[in-house]
C-alpha cells in the first residue's frame, strides 16, 4: 500500500493522471489531492476512493510515497523540494524540473531507455507526450534501416496549455460566429478558425517553450541513438489531441513490408486503410499512437523505400499520464514493499 499525493488535481493532466492511476496496479494506494487556492474544498474521486481537494501544508509530504506534480510550474516550482526533504518520489509533469540538476527525463516505454534513476535522483520528469510519441516513432523505425533525418511538424492543441486555453478558444468560436470582439487574455491572437506558428506579444503561452521542452525531451531520451530532430510547432484550432506530420529520410532503402512491420506494435497503431486515418478524435482516449504510412517508392525498386512520410495523432493528456504511472511503477523498486516511509 502507497500513499500518493497528486498536486494540481483539478487540472486537465491531472484529471487524466487520477483516471490513469485508478486503472493501474497503484490503485489500491491511499491517495491525497492537492491544489491551489481555487480549487480547494472541491469534492473529487480517483478509483473507488472519494476525497477533498486541500490546501498545500507544511506537513503535507510527510509519510507520502509519490508526488505526481500536475499544476502550473509555480506550485512544483514552489513545493517539490518540500516533498524531496519528505522522503518522497517526485515525478513533474508541470515542465518545471526537467532543467534542474541530477533530474531525469524519462520514458519507461520505450525498450532501449538510456536513463534510470536511482537513490540519488531528486525528481523525475515523464516525457512530454509528443517527444514521447517522436521517439517511439524513431526507435521502431530504426528495426528497419538507420536513419539519417527526422524533420518533424507537430500540430499543439490548446488542452497543452491547461482549462484557461480551452475556455478561451471556446470563447473566440463563440464570439466569431456571433460577430464579436475577441477574447484574448491568454492567447492575445485569434486562435479560432486559425492555424498559427507563434501567438500575440502579449500571450501568456508561448509555442517556442513548447517547442525547447520538446527537443529536450526528445534529445534526452534519445541519448545520440537517433538523428538531431528539426521541429516546427504550430498551434491549431483544436481542443484536444497532438497531431505530426513527419518526413525521414533513411541510411539505406529497406523494404516497405519491414517498415509497416517496425510501426507495429509496442504502444504504436499502424493505420492501413485510408478511411481510419489518424486524427486527434480517432485518438482520444488512445494509449497506443496511431501512424498512416505514406512511402515514396525507390524507382528502381518498387517494394523498397528510403524516404517515408507519417501522419500521426495520439492523445496529449492520456500519453502523458500513462507515462508518468509507467514511470513511477518503475521507481517501486526503489521504495520498500509493504510499508510506507
Amino acid at each position: 500500500m502507497y500513499k500518493i499525493a497528486i498536486a494540481g488535481a483539478s487540472t486537465l493532466v491531472g484529471r487524466e493522471l487520477k483516471e490513469a492511476l485508478s486503472e493501474s496496479p497503484l490503485a489500491a494506494s491511499n491517495f491525497t489531492l492537492l491544489d491551489e487556492e481555487e480549487a480547494q474544498g472541491q469534492l473529487d474521486q480517483v478509483g473507488d476512493e472519494i476525497t477533498f481537494v486541500q490546501a498545500i501544508a507544511p506537513d503535507t509530504f510527510d509519510h507520502i510515497d509519490f508526488t505526481f506534480f500536475c499544476g502550473s510550474e509555480d506550485l512544483t516550482r514552489k513545493h517539490w523540494r518540500d516533498a524531496l526533504r519528505a522522503g518522497s518520489t517526485v515525478l513533474d509533469l508541470s515542465g518545471a524540473l526537467d532543467q534542474e540538476a541530477g533530474v531525469l527525463v524519462r520514458a519507461p516505454w520505450l525498450v532501449s531507455e538510456a536513463v534510470t534513476a536511482d537513490l540519488f535522483t531528486p525528481a523525475v520528469v515523464p516525457a512530454h507526450p509528443a517527444a514521447l510519441a517522436l521517439a517511439l516513432v524513431l526507435e521502431r523505425l530504426q528495426q528497419a534501416a538507420p536513419v539519417r533525418a527526422t524533420f518533424a511538424t507537430l500540430l499543439e492543441p490548446a488542452s497543452e496549455f491547461g482549462r484557461a486555453a480551452l475556455d478561451e478558444l471556446h470563447q473566440q468560436t463563440m464570439s466569431l460566429l456571433s460577430f464579436q470582439g475577441l477574447p484574448r487574455a491568454l492567447y492575445d491572437a485569434q486562435t479560432a478558425y486559425n492555424l498559427l506558428a507563434g501567438l500575440g506579444e502579449a500571450s501568456k503561452v508561448s509555442l517556442g517553450a513548447v517547442e525547447a521542452r520538446v527537443r529536450r525531451h526528445y534529445a534526452a531520451l534519445s541519448a545520440g541513438r537517433w538523428p538531431a530532430l528539426a521541429l516546427q510547432v504550430v498551434h491549431a484550432p483544436v481542443f484536444h489531441g497532438h497531431t505530426f506530420s513527419i518526413a525521414v529520410e533513411l541510411e539505406r532503402p529497406a523494404e516497405i513490408a519491414a517498415v509497416e512491420e517496425a510501426l507495429s506494435g509496442g504502444h504504436l497503431d499502424l493505420v492501413l486503410e485510408d478511411t481510419d486515418s489518424p486524427s486527434n478524435l480517432a485518438a482520444t482516449g488512445q494509449n497506443d499512437v496511431l501512424v498512416r504510412l505514406r512511402p515514396e517508392l525507390d524507382a528502381r525498386n518498387s517494394s523498397q523505400i528510403s524516404r517515408l512520410w507519417l501522419w500521426a495523432a495520439s492523445d496529449n493528456l492520456r500519453l502523458q499520464a500513462q507515462n508518468a504511472v509507467a514511470c513511477a511503477l518503475d521507481l517501486r523498486r526503489l521504495r520498500p514493499q509493504g510499508t510506507v516511509q
